[in-house]
């Protein structure tokens, strides 16, 4: 396998701004926050700030359940905007090439060791249903042309990957974050979000252990044309674990093993873990909401 030495590490920069416009004032917002990079393995979190107008008069933080850094804060001030804007700079770390698809044990043999959970407790987190993830038999069944006996399991999970980017359609306006699993394989329609969902419920129902990672990717402009500020996009796609391997990540949306354009905010059960921003407010009434998210690549190397 190639030495990190031969793949110096990607750098971005990331500006996430999300936009509340509200109809009539607001005098108590209170919001959960996970919109910190997570450092891991194939990670590097050079910097990274949040800034909130107005300025809110208490923040906390911590380190949830499944190891993301979160942010809340309470906002008193009355206000009918609020902008909450996300800056951060990361290294990428070259992850492994699709060369570990075929190297990867049978699918079974993943499978028969997360039986023993005391083996693999923290993937066995990810074994389950979850809120926005069920688990049925027409989802394995689903799954099931791309898991033949004895597959390795990245490579039938990668082959999955290519089939539900074929067999779906990009919708944004088809389906919402409430839309149930077997609708979306029904309508053959949804958004990164739903396939991601999706994908998880796969392999869940199969018995395999997977995980909802959320973040951003770079996007490529058309040829000759200039790259817009606020045209990235917030991101989701899905983590497997293999025993030999680890996780490995795969994004259903663009039917690709995630390598260097992928940027990783953090990783749950589903989308309800780990949401970018969400809480309550007090007033308010109708609301419209604009989220802006630039992804810049950088030159140079990390200090």
């Amino acid at each position: 396998m190639p030495s990190q030495s031969e793949f110096p590490p990607v750098l971005y920069h990331v500006l996430h701004e999300t936009r509340h416009q509200y109809q009539r004032s607001v005098t108590l917002s209170q919001q959960m926050l996970h919109m910190t990079p997570r450092a891991f393995a194939w990670q590097q979190v050079i910097e990274h700030a949040i800034e909130v107008d107005p300025a809110p008069q208490d923040w906390t933080g911590q380190i949830d359940y499944f190891g993301n850094i979160s942010r809340s804060f309470t906002l008193i001030t009355p206000h009918r905007t609020l902008i909450v804007r996300g800056s951060a700079t990361v290294a990428l770390l070259h992850r492994p090439d699709i060369g570990v698809l075929v190297t990867s044990p049978a699918w079974e043999s993943t499978r028969a060791r997360l039986r023993v959970r005391g083996q693999a407790l923290e993937p066995s987190r990810f074994m389950f249903e979850s809120p926005h993830v069920t688990c049925s038999a027409e989802l394995a069944h689903y799954a099931a042309p791309s898991f033949t006996p004895q597959r390795p399991l990245l490579e039938a999970a990668y082959d999955l990957t290519q089939r539900i980017y074929h067999d779906f359609d990009f919708d944004d306006e088809a389906t919402t974050i409430s839309t149930p699993l077997h609708e979306v394989l029904t309508g053959r329609r949804g958004v990164c979000q739903d396939f991601a969902h999706l994908m998880i419920g796969c392999l869940r129902s199969l018995g395999l252990a997977a995980r909802y990672v959320s973040g951003y990717i770079l996007t490529t402009p058309p040829p000759g044309q200039p790259r817009m500020v606020g045209a990235d996009a917030s991101h989701a796609w899905v983590s497997v674990y293999c025993s030999q391997a680890g996780w490995i990540d795969f994004d259903p949306t663009n039917r690709r093993l995630v390598q260097d354009e992928h940027i990783t905010l953090g990783w749950g059960r589903d989308f309800s873990d780990v949401t970018p921003m969400r809480g309550t407010v007090l007033g308010g009434g109708g609301q419209g909401l604009d989220v802006s998210v630039t992804v810049t690549p950088l030159a140079g190397q990390p200090s």
